[in-house]
């Protein structure tokens, strides 16, 4: 069954690293919590590090303060 569709609209972005990071990436990847590809892997990453930041008031969100 396919996923429903995304509500929030999505921006694509590139990024470009190291190997060594690339193979730690791999590693994440093979425990299989953070999805099934790098890509997949890279944006569950960054999105849990986003929402410590706002979590610690590091960042705060556009026009409101999430509460986690």
């Amino acid at each position: 069954m396919a996923r429903p569709k995304n509500k929030v609209v999505t921006e694509q972005i590139t990024i470009s690293t190291n190997t060594v990071l690339c193979a730690d990436l791999d590693k994440v990847v093979q425990t299989g919590y953070y999805g099934n590809t790098r890509p997949e892997a890279a944006e569950r990453l960054i999105t849990e590090a986003i929402r410590h930041l706002i979590h610690e008031g590091t960042i705060l969100q556009k026009d409101k303060i999430i509460k986690l």
